[in-house]
């Protein structure tokens, strides 16, 4: 089986943000109070709010702290990223991805999403962080795999298979940020994974970092 190379460097906390996100943080924390989550789920609750301007994520989205911890440790040790479709890529910036959706091909009770899942796995193997955004027909494949991920974002929007598939996650037991309803999207997803990308990390034996208050000093301007 081919691995893909863990990434050489990784962005951690040196992002500058842009004076929009900073007023659109300050709405949105003057709308919803976010301060009871722990950090890690905060920084992904409000990253998917923000990308999505939509309040009701705070009580559909379904995680758990510890499991994201290992998530942003494996994140930032290099682990790899794998997406659903070039539209999650697309709003992933600061990490290169792996997402094999053109050279997939449909067949009999396999969608062209389903065999981008299975190429995808061959590539990379176990311990990667999963990003599904589009395609119920994807998170389900990933799940009949033993890909023994470090992170399944399952997030598919749609009327059709998105909650069956995305509560088939959870049941499965697999380290997950999923969400109940029919919402989802690739801009969610990728904003969830934005979110442990851009957490600070903290140095082995300290505190856990608190999460960050963005603050305005770039004229560059990132929506999720």
């Amino acid at each position: 089986m081919n691995q893909v190379a863990r990434a050489d460097h990784v962005d951690r906390v040196d992002r500058v943000v842009h004076p929009i996100e900073v007023e659109s943080y300050r709405r949105l924390r003057a709308r919803l109070d976010t301060s009871h989550f722990p950090p890690l789920t905060r920084a992904v609750v409000e990253r998917v709010i923000h990308s999505a301007a939509d309040l009701d994520y705070a009580t559909d989205l379904v995680m758990d702290e510890g499991e994201l911890a290992k998530a942003h440790a494996a994140l930032h040790a290099g682990a790899p990223v794998v997406v659903d479709v070039e539209m999650v890529a697309a709003g992933i910036t600061r990490r290169e991805t792996v997402c094999r959706l053109r050279d997939a091909v449909a067949g009999t009770g396999l969608t062209r999403s389903a065999h981008a899942i299975r190429l995808a796995y061959e590539q990379v193997g176990p311990g990667a962080l999963w990003v599904i955004g589009n395609a119920p027909t994807a998170l389900e494949e990933l799940l009949t795999l033993d890909a023994a991920p470090a992170l399944v974002i399952g997030l598919p929007v749609g009327f059709v298979g998105a909650v069956e598939s995305k509560a088939a996650l959870r049941e499965s037991g697999l380290p997950a940020v999923s969400n109940v309803s029919e919402k989802g999207g690739s801009a969610v997803a990728s904003a969830a994974l934005n979110a442990l990308l851009y957490h600070p990390v903290s140095e082995p034996g300290s505190e856990p970092v608190p999460h960050p208050v963005p603050h305005a000093d770039s004229h560059s301007e990132e929506k999720s």
